[in-house]
């Protein structure tokens, strides 16, 4: 079998000799280069398996190789060395692309577990695409946008806030971007954050040691431990307690977890995944939320769609909960009648997927001769139901208001060249505040 070949920027011949002597003992070939422009002249000549680039270089900057990678060799994974502490450069680096990052002086353990994760993406081009066929379903323009940004999540270690209202289905994407990654022969650890008593989550989520507490009468392993090479994925992230969202920073930024009772913290490769049906850029503004774990978790959002935005879905999503709920329920899958199609393909669905499952469960029940007709079919208030394609759009005072809103912000901004801080004290509110609207009304 050919050598993987991975490419090394860097300007320091130490580091250099350290990380090609680290590569060679994994059966790799390196080769180095000393700056942006060698580094792009490999790349433009040879193939790579992995680049693995400094971040400072004396002709640019390595954000600048990893931005240049992403648009002339997108699938070569691009991981960055940043100097230790720099959590800021880190997340730059893992928004614009970077498939992970590993901090000065290297850890040589978590720098071989990084380029044997990406050595196996490298053998993937496409990633494991055959997950979404039997289990996303839907044809829609959101569903293959969806499809299109889980492939391309699935490729990075970066953390991924998955957003998106009840019963959308969050945690089977998190399924498939785990599914979809190099870490698909690891665990899959989920983590209901809601589900979990406050006295007991410290405890659940990193574990304890003997005699920790009363009634600890054995070592526990932690639930992020047990994600050791896989990925965990943390639903309803919101619902963390304050104190707890400490904790989990830590282990963000460190690596690193320590059981209750237990003096030194263990090494932990896992990937994060979270999801929440919350609004969390509000909640931060509100204090309900750290800022900064929001910006950790929150490198790269993906957004869940509505059932309502892909109402052209129902009816490949009601035949295969039709045929499942036949399977586990042994009987002869009922067909579903054109009144009745009609009849879903016009409901607002406010409870997603989770709904439509419920109503056709409750409507198998009904039918009498294995046709599931309008009449089975029991749905909320026709309040709910999806406004008509050609119906006028009442106006609504908050959207009015809004554009007020924006344009004294746009304003403000322009009178200070930009300045966010100064734009603040124009409009009389905090830094905080003003950086939470820019954002939520897209000004950006």
């Amino acid at each position: 079998m050919t050598k993987s070949s991975v490419l090394i920027v860097d300007d320091e011949p130490d580091l250099c000799e350290l990380l090609s002597i680290t590569l060679k003992r994994m059966d790799t070939n390196p080769t180095a280069a000393g700056d942006v422009a060698s580094a792009q002249r490999l790349l433009k000549a040879e193939r790579f398996d992995l680049c693995l680039t400094d971040m400072r270089l004396p002709d640019g900057d390595g954000l600048d190789l990893v931005q240049w990678i992403q648009q002339h060799i997108p699938n070569l994974p691009v991981a960055v060395i940043t100097a230790h502490g720099n959590v800021e450069t880190a997340v730059r680096a893992l928004k614009v692309g970077a498939f992970d990052f590993v901090s000065k002086p290297l850890d040589l353990n978590r720098l071989r577990k990084l380029v044997a994760s990406a050595l196996k993406l490298a053998g993937d081009s496409e990633g494991d695409t055959a997950v979404f066929g039997p289990r996303l379903l839907g044809d829609s323009q959101p569903m293959h946008a969806l499809r299109d940004m889980i492939a391309r999540v699935a490729r990075s270690q970066a953390p991924v806030h998955i957003c998106g209202e009840s019963g959308t289905g969050k945690e089977l994407v998190a399924k498939l971007i785990h599914e979809s990654g190099p870490r698909r022969e690891g665990p899959f650890v989920p983590v209901n954050c809601g589900a979990i008593p406050n006295e007991l989550m410290e405890s659940e989520l990193f574990g304890h040691k003997r005699g920790s507490f009363t009634g600890a009468v054995a070592d526990k392993q932690g639930l992020i431990q047990s994600a050791e090479g896989g990925t965990l994925f943390l639903d309803e992230v919101a619902d963390l307690p304050l104190h707890m969202q400490v904790k989990l920073l830590r282990v963000i930024q460190e690596k690193a977890v320590r059981p209750v009772g237990e003096q030194r913290e263990t090494p932990v490769d896992v990937r994060l995944l979270s999801a929440t049906h919350k609004d969390l850029a509000q909640l931060v503004a509100e204090g309900k939320f750290r800022e900064d774990l929001y910006y950790r978790i929150n490198v790269i959002e993906l957004r869940v769609p509505a059932l309502r935005e892909r109402l052209g879905d129902v009816q490949e999503l009601a035949d295969a909960i039709l045929r499942r709920l036949a399977r586990r329920m042994k009987i002869e899958q009922p067909s579903l009648a054109p009144d009745a199609l009609a009849l879903l393909a016009s409901y607002n669905f406010p409870g997603n997927v989770r709904e439509l499952e419920n109503v056709l469960e409750r409507a198998i029940t009904l039918c009498a001769d294995g046709v599931v007709r309008a009449g089975d079919i029991q749905l909320r208030s026709s309040t709910t139901a999806a406004p008509a394609a050609n119906a006028p759009a009442a106006p609504v005072l908050g959207d009015h208001l809004e554009e007020i809103e924006r344009a004294a912000i746009i304003k403000a901004l322009e009178q200070t060249r930009y300045n966010k801080t100064a734009a603040a004290k124009v409009l009389g509110m905090s830094f905080r505040a003003l950086r939470y609207r820019v954002k939520k009304l897209g000004i950006e």
